[in-house]
């Protein structure tokens, strides 16, 4: 008998608010947060947007000492972790530390560092290279540093499966958890890939948008949307086994009660063109579910707003799901958050779960022209109330790598 799994925590750090309320009131509110690029001077550059983090005091979670060996990437994980921990309400007396796991995935890890540390190599030698560069680059470091933040002992991981990364990870702590392995999992992913040399790899690849106007950059399933615009941060939820949740007297979000999983096995790059691999990561999650398809009330879309992407995805959702797919809500939070990468599953994870606690489905907003190859209920520009008890998330990644979660509403 599997253990059923349950949502008890969420912490985020994100273009749209760095606090759960404030991103779930933006993500009601419709709120855009894209913007022009101020880490580097752009001027080289022919990508001008992305959707940066704002506002956020490192200092008030990790000392400045700390912070220095830390690359961004992993200071974003730490910081969302803790504030889920803390969201969870979790008590050293209440919790088998040796079964209190992370599991933290990220697409592309420590750019940054990498880069500063290969100019320092070219311009001053092998001796001015950081001694804590490896550490600080290395993906599986950002669970590294958050379990021993949290001391947590048990199951320390990270998966590296490029945009569905964060999926991934919360998929694979809830098998862990359901397994009877774990008790409690912090999970998702994180990303902090808008640095000179992350923008020009995606731009030289054409997969980012080169428009300078916010408002349609990020424009999933609209005719002229052109490429995805990066995002960065962090979405970590915690999952814990119901008999542990109930033991602790927790708040529950909501249920995780399917995860799907496939590969196209087609390009390194480009989706299969018929959606059949997605498709089949989001039959597989119904299965898991064990629930009729026609149960599944709102997605929340990968649509990247990439031309490829989003009509291949519209294509897979009908495959699966049949008529059905123009009966369900579906919308592209990445409208507004711009596309984090490996943390893209989890801030999604967690916009996710709060449309089922509280009724809403999500707009894609940005949305003017229609494109008649995505022609499902995208929810254009205005969210709405809708009674919901069954959400997917989808995630797809370069390698071929398709992801897809549900979570139900929570009740006894």
């Amino acid at each position: 008998m599997k253990e059923r799994v349950v949502v008890t925590g969420l912490g985020s750090v994100s273009p749209i608010g760095n606090d759960i309320d404030i991103i779930w009131k933006n993500v009601k509110d419709g709120k855009n947060g894209i913007g022009e690029i101020t880490r580097f001077n752009t001027e080289n550059h022919i990508t001008k947007l992305a959707a940066e983090v704002k506002d956020l005091d490192i200092e008030n979670y990790i000392s400045r000492q700390e912070a220095r060996k830390l690359d961004l990437f992993v200071k974003y994980a730490i910081i969302a972790s803790k504030k889920a921990f803390k969201d969870a309400n979790i008590k050293d007396g209440d919790i088998d530390k040796d079964r209190l796991g992370i599991i933290i995935g990220s697409g592309i890890g420590g750019i940054d560092t990498i880069a500063n540390n290969t100019n320092k190599l070219e311009k001053s030698g092998p001796d001015r290279v950081s001694p804590h560069f490896i550490p600080m680059s290395l993906v599986n470091l950002a669970a590294g540093n958050v379990a021993i933040a949290l001391g947590a002992k048990g199951i320390c991981n990270s998966v590296v499966t490029a945009c569905a990364a964060g999926t991934d990870s919360i998929g694979v702590a809830f098998r862990e958890i359901a397994d009877k392995r774990q008790d409690i999992i912090l999970c998702g992913g994180t990303e902090a890939a808008i640095t000179p040399l992350g923008v020009a790899g995606f731009a030289v690849m054409k997969a980012t948008t080169t428009s300078v106007d916010k408002n349609r950059a990020s424009i999933p399933f609209d005719k002229k949307r052109s490429g995805f615009v990066m995002g960065e941060g962090s979405g970590i939820i915690v999952l814990e086994s119901l008999s542990s949740a109930k033991k602790r007297g927790a708040k529950i979000y909501a249920e995780i009660v399917g995860y799907g999983v496939s590969c196209d096995a087609y390009h390194i790059t480009a989706p299969m063109p018929d959606g059949s691999g997605a498709s089949r990561a989001m039959q597989l999650a119904i299965l898991d579910a064990n629930i009729p398809k026609e149960l599944i009330d709102y997605i929340n879309a990968h649509g990247t707003s990439t031309p490829l992407n989003d009509s291949i995805e519209t294509n897979a959702v009908k495959n699966t799901f049949g008529e059905h797919a123009y009966k369900l809500s579906m919308s592209s939070t990445k409208s507004m958050t711009g596309h984090l990468l490996g943390g893209s599953g989890g801030i999604e994870a967690i916009i996710t779960i709060k449309a089922l606690e509280d009724g809403f489905v999500p707009a894609t907003i940005g949305y003017k022209e229609k494109d008649p190859d995505c022609d499902l209920n995208i929810t254009p520009n205005e969210g709405k109330n809708k009674n919901l008890k069954h959400a997917m998330t989808n995630s797809f990644g370069f390698g071929g790598h398709n992801s897809s979660l549900i979570f139900k509403k929570w009740e006894e």
